[in-house]
């Protein structure tokens, strides 16, 4: 008898240890989305990049996770989810090495696309792995839960220590660091854990995958691109990558809509309640992800502070976008997820209007503090009944990819919103500087230029977020078929889809 009590004890040490090892992965995965950002003014001088340029610092990263992540959940599932999490791994650190030997920002931007395509299939494989792990609902339910917190807590930690490895070590380190965790994530997965994978059909959609990374690629440049001297939103070649990218992405719908086995079946976004939730992840990714990188450089450069102190300064926002969520999910049942996203989203972009009122010598606790709380408070009001809508009526074949594009989605938007945003950051703080420092001599202009810049971001971010309300206000309704609670497989737990935060 005492025999058959202790092999099932065994067994669950083993898948506990098991998860243990698939959450340092989603950690370092999260870490990634956030600890660079602290570390971007200091590459940047050491490598000299230029303004327009210094958002692939970010969305190198972002937009090749984002763009590969549903292709890296089918690779995980066919090739193996053992196999693929071990070569995600491997990836992920030899592109942090080559990050953090970077000479160039040639270099550097390749390392980091180079990141964020292992990031995709390691984080979908991690995923999958829980799920064919745990197959008890309770413990499921468990395992997520454990997976959401570390999500959460991961923006936060690699905030701080991003600030901490700059500032003690060097922002080289906010890579390098990567390759210690992969190799001790590497060294448990082994011996840990289990090999599956999914049999039948096994075709992937590469033209698809192509496709929606090289379209938001080309916008991402054509972003870029407008803001570098001479050339502007009219130039041809501002243009042409617009104009391009925009052309890719729409062959990618027509590719999908005629696929086989298509990477987003179109009848996943053919949904009021799902392609409204998309929409608003799209334009909430967006004016997040800009908020984050203009205080990193407000902080460092306009006011002086450390990156250790600029870390710290964040945590105050990831505490509250924590609590907030936790609020928010009991009250969504009342209130209906309409009401929800709407509010939410009206007080994220009002905080950021609130922020268009910045100036060189605004105070912390009275009004950069209180901006960030609010925001914090209505992105938490947005995303918990977003990962709900997001599911709404989907077949279970679906629920893998529909819980995936919530990530995907917001993913993309910062990708989108950065680029963008940045360009008009430096495009108006190019015509302020051009058009007072000879009333205001080099410094004083070169200061308040910067200012400048980051009223109209955050302004025009306000507008995104505004816009999300609007999407969300026309096209979400009431959820009258609720998304099962619990997938039965896949890449992508349909309960469970992960947000990172910054």
């Amino acid at each position: 008898m005492s025999d058959l009590i202790q092999a099932p004890t065994a067994k669950d040490s083993k898948r506990w240890l098991a998860l243990v090892v698939m959450l340092f992965a989603q950690l370092m995965v999260v870490l990634d989305g956030t600890i660079v950002n602290i570390a971007m003014p200091q590459a940047q001088a050491a490598l000299h990049i230029t303004d327009a340029n210094r958002q692939w610092m970010l969305t190198a990263y972002t937009l090749t996770f984002g763009g590969l992540l549903l292709l890296g959940g089918r690779i995980a599932d066919y090739v193996g989810r053992k196999r693929v999490f071990l070569i995600g791994l491997i990836g992920f650190a030899l592109a942090s090495a080559l990050g953090g030997l970077a000479q160039n920002e040639g270099m550097l931007f390749g390392a980091r696309a180079l990141q964020g395509a292992f990031g995709a299939i390691l984080a979908p494989a991690s995923l999958s792995l829980i799920t064919v792990t745990f197959t008890d609902v309770k413990e499921r339910a468990r395992a997520f839960g454990m997976l959401g917190a570390i999500s959460g807590v991961g923006a936060a930690i690699g905030l701080v220590m991003g600030g901490w490895l700059t500032q003690d070590f060097s922002w080289r380190w906010c890579l390098f660091v990567n390759i210690i965790m992969a190799v001790l994530a590497f060294a448990a997965a082994v011996p840990l854990l289990t090999e599956s994978k999914a049999h039948g059909n096994t075709k992937y959609d590469i033209p698809g995958a192509i496709l929606a990374t090289g379209g938001l690629a080309s916008l991402v440049y054509g972003f870029t691109n407008a803001a570098k001297t001479g050339q502007g939103w009219t130039s041809g070649q501002t243009l042409l990558f617009l104009i391009g990218g925009a052309a890719m992405l729409v062959a990618f719908v027509v590719v999908e809509s005629r696929v086989a086995n298509p990477l987003l079946p179109m009848r996943v976004l053919w949904h009021r309640n799902r392609g409204g939730s998309y929409a608003s992840s799209v334009l909430m990714g967006a004016g997040m992800m800009g908020m984050f990188m203009f205080f990193t450089y407000y902080f460092q450069i306009s006011l002086g502070y450390s990156p250790l102190k600029t870390g710290l300064l964040y945590l105050p926002f990831t505490g509250a976008l924590i609590v907030t969520a936790g609020v928010a999910s009991t009250i969504l049942p009342k209130v209906g997820p309409r009401v929800l996203m709407t509010y939410g989203s009206l007080v994220a972009a009002g905080s950021l209007f609130w922020l268009a009122e910045l100036k060189l010598d605004s105070s912390y606790p009275a009004m950069i503090l209180p901006s960030m709380l609010l925001m914090a408070h209505g992105m938490g009001c947005v995303f918990v009944p977003l990962a709900n809508t997001a599911l709404t009526g989907v077949a279970d074949h679906d629920a893998g990819v529909a819980s995936a594009m919530v990530n995907t989605t917001q993913q993309i938007g910062g990708s989108l919103g950065v680029a963008m945003l940045n360009t008009f950051f430096a495009t108006a703080t190019t015509t302020y500087f051009n058009s007072h420092v000879a009333t205001q001599g080099k410094t004083v202009a070169g200061a308040l230029s910067a200012i400048h810049g980051y009223n109209v971001a955050f302004l025009v971010s306000g507008f995104l977020l505004a816009g999300a309300a609007l999407v969300v206000f026309l096209l979400i309704r009431k959820d009258d078929e609720p998304a099962d609670a619990i997938t039965t497989g896949g890449a992508f737990p349909a309960d469970r889809p992960v947000v990172h935060v910054g």
